[in-house]
């Protein structure tokens, strides 16, 4: 928040107001307290100043309450349905806030997911209880949507959209939504590179290139917090899991990274720069993995140097959960929960998330600043950290949320329609062999069957009965109601079989569920699970065409599916409108245009297989030619598109101004399609070694039958520059090649040269 300086108030003026006001209550002149004048509570102010006023009149005590995270259901209300949600008649009980937060304050509440009148009764105790007034910062996860609210898509699918204005719009919408019910901040987005596809969270993830990762953050960033966070619609984003979180060793949730400063600056660094630097995010996550034996919320380089010093950022480092306790028990690079939780805050982490009993985390810190081991400077500027969030949101002014705002944005007909919008471009054709695909509407005799046929798979961090919960059984039932839509999970095999065999046409509906994919659910195969592979063949050995559509969390090893089953549709989880885009796609409503954005293997000993590997990455094998199963960037249409003419201006010797590239795309089918044309590019000989290609622009483009456009591309010079011997960034002089097209495998090619 931008105020104007307000002037300093002597004592001496206060003396005479106070005079003037007991001797002429005619004037309708309001009594001010000192009190009620103090400068961290002028909205007017600059808020740096204010932090550092408040700041000044803390005692240590609620300093360092500043810095821990509160459970509000289980923690102070009278019911809970679980661990992270108060039940809807569930009030304050003011014993138990007393006994918890007594009068120091409270930095966050965390798994409360209140309505707007619990909200207000909590933060109401908070700030009337508190010395300094100090109300509490609100967070929950938001991973795609707020708690009961809309349910979006899963964030891979958003990814598969390419469609930035969409990621801005539903972070927009998450936002009004949260907000609305008092939660100020969201834990989301989720940035890790997604290169290793066995970590079960990879489903959160916007997919494996840094580039789109780092396009679809900072449109995500800038739809949440919006033009500022003083409002009673947006929140403070919190991209994570900072950094490189996505390539665990083995693929198991918080296992180790392997890189070097160079990988880290130029790939894992890369999908978080933009939210930060340009997005101007307000919180970031500390994850809970070591990079070289460093774990990262005890790296300074990471947290400080990195992200304060060379971005800029003024926002709050939050642990993840037990990531600072994972210090002492995990990677022992303390020797007790005190030296863990002072080396985190000193290391650049401003806040706990449930590592340790608040007791022992206050305490240590208070302990640490006595003894000279984390000096004082340190703890106010964590503190500080945390300030300048509740004070940007103006929870100073406007502790207190309108319960009414509630009604008129809780699943509002705007963000379902935003939902299902999402839904449909994330549809991700993988096959269509003799045009298998759309089915035609006068079918008679269907059948659905697999396990995520009759239910709406959301993925992680999303109950599956929120929402409309519309299966792809339901949509296709409403899709065609005249026919005969049978189902079967195919638990009985025997009886899948028998209504395979009476249909025209079987819809398969495998995948994965919760409980193998997401969160700590990392596998070891990436075949379709349980019996779902035996059950796969058996109906395509029923002669009967068979159309496969796939809900899951990661790339599938589906080299089977991929030779013998005609048609394959993506469908990842894609919210409570999936079985409508689904059907509607199945039968030619919707023309498909999602891209994938991670690569798809033929097997686990290709992995890791990404597609901006370095060229001296070798892809074959003596029993696999190394080649992707699906590549990075693909997706089919039912139309079909050409590309030609692709024309690169370069620009003039040091003016650091564009590199600009040209393409004609025309829809060479019968019916209107979206394309989703994608720019690479490579320096042919570098300093250090490079990608084969990189992904550095892309573009959505709709186009009727036997139209042609002309779409641009403009590529920032920054953006070629490579992380050079001496430890700087550096924009080469040489050639370069230039492809676009509809997938990583583009061939359309350009050279030219450049001269920075």
């Amino acid at each position: 928040m931008v105020g104007t300086v307000a002037r300093r108030v002597t004592t001496q003026h206060f003396v005479r107001m106070a005079v003037m006001c007991s001797l002429l209550p005619w004037v309708g002149v309001t009594r001010v307290s000192a009190q009620e004048d103090l400068l961290y509570k002028r909205a007017n102010a600059p808020a740096e100043q204010r932090v550092q006023d408040l700041i000044g009149r803390m005692t240590r005590e609620e300093k360092v309450r500043q810095l821990d995270m509160y459970a509000g259901a289980t923690g102070v209300m009278d019911k809970h349905t679980d661990d992270t949600h108060a039940a809807k008649d569930a009030v304050l009980v003011p014993g138990k806030a007393e006994a918890l937060w007594g009068g120091l304050g409270v930095g966050s509440v965390h798994d409360l997911n209140a309505t707007p009148e619990q909200y207000n009764m909590m933060q109401r105790w908070i700030v009337e209880h508190s010395r300094l007034g100090i109300p509490a910062l609100f967070i929950e996860e938001a991973l795609h949507g707020s708690d009961t609210g809309t349910v979006f898509p899963a964030p891979l699918n958003l990814a598969a959209t390419w469609d930035t204005e969409l990621a801005q719009e539903t972070a927009s919408a998450i936002a009004a939504e949260a907000r609305a019910k008092g939660v100020a901040m969201i834990l989301a987005p989720v940035l890790d590179l997604a290169r290793e596809p066995r970590w079960g969270r990879v489903e959160e993830d916007f997919g494996e290139d840094p580039y789109l990762t780092g396009q679809m953050g900072l449109a995500y960033t800038r739809g949440a917090q919006g033009e500022g966070l003083n409002s009673d619609h947006t929140v403070v984003s919190e991209p994570k899991h900072f950094v490189a979180h996505g390539s665990p060793e083995s693929g198991t949730n918080t296992s180790p990274v392997h890189l070097g400063e160079r990988e880290l600056r130029s790939v894992m660094l890369k999908p978080f720069e933009p939210a930060f630097r340009e997005g101007h995010a307000m919180a970031t996550m500390a994850a809970y993995h070591e990079i070289d034996g460093v774990p990262v919320t005890a790296d300074p380089f990471l947290l400080k140097t990195i992200l304060r010093q060379e971005w800029g950022f003024d926002g709050m480092v939050l642990s993840d959960l037990g990531a600072i306790q994972r210090l002492y028990k995990v990677h022992h690079v303390a020797a007790t929960p005190k030296d863990a939780a002072c080396l985190a805050i000193k290391s650049g982490v401003d806040m706990q998330f449930y590592d340790f009993d608040h007791d022992v985390f206050q305490k240590a810190l208070l302990d640490c600043v006595a003894e000279g081991m984390l000096p004082e400077v340190e703890l106010n500027r964590a503190v500080a950290a945390v300030l300048r969030l509740k004070i940007e949101l103006g929870l100073f002014e406007h502790p207190y949320v309108d319960a009414a705002l509630n009604q008129r944005v809780y699943r509002s007909q705007e963000h379902l329609d935003i939902s299902l919008r999402s839904a449909r471009e994330s549809m991700t054709l993988l096959k269509n062999e003799n045009h298998a695909l759309p089915l035609s509407k006068s079918l008679r005799r269907i059948a659905v069957i697999g396990p995520n046929g009759d239910v709406a798979r959301y993925g992680d961090y999303e109950k599956e009965e929120n929402g409309l919960r519309i299966s792809v059984l339901q949509g296709i039932r409403r899709a065609i109601p005249q026919a005969t839509v049978m189902f079967d999970n195919g638990k009985n095999l025997a009886a899948a079989i028998a209504k395979a065999r009476t249909a025209e046409v079987v819809i398969l509906v495998l995948g994965e569920r919760q409980g193998i994919s997401g969160e700590g659910f990392d596998r070891t195969d990436l075949g379709l699970p349980d019996t779902q592979e035996k059950m796969l063949e058996a109906v395509v050995a029923t002669g009967k065409p068979v159309v496969l559509v796939l809900e899951n969390g990661r790339p599938l090893t589906i080299g089977w599916a991929k030779k013998r089953v005609p048609a394959i549709l993506e469908a990842w989880y894609p919210g409570e409108f999936g079985g409508q885009a689904v059907a509607e796609t199945l039968f030619g409503d919707n023309n498909p245009a999602g891209k994938l954005t991670i690569t798809f293997p033929q097997n686990l000993g290709q992995l890791p297989d990404f597609y901006n590997a370095d060229p001296s990455k070798m892809h074959k094998y003596v029993d696999n030619d190394g080649k992707p199963l699906f590549p990075f960037g693909y997706g089919l249409s039912y139309t079909s598109f050409r590309y030609d003419d692709l024309a690169v201006q370069v620009p003039e010797p040091g003016s650091k101004g564009n590199v600009s590239a040209k393409v004609k795309i025309t829809n060479t089918g019968n019916r209107e399609g979206t394309e989703v044309a994608q720019l690479y590019l490579r320096e042919d000989v570098s300093s250090v070694e490079t990608p084969d290609r990189a992904l550095k622009g892309f573009t959505r483009v709709t186009l009727k039958p036997g139209e042609s456009k002309t779409v641009s591309f403009q590529v920032r010079q920054d953006q070629l520059a490579v992380w050079g011997m001496d430890r700087r960034w550096v924009v080469e002089p040489g050639m370069y090649t230039a492809w676009v097209g509809g997938s990583s495998e583009a061939t359309l090619a350009a050279h030219f040269v450049l001269k920075p």
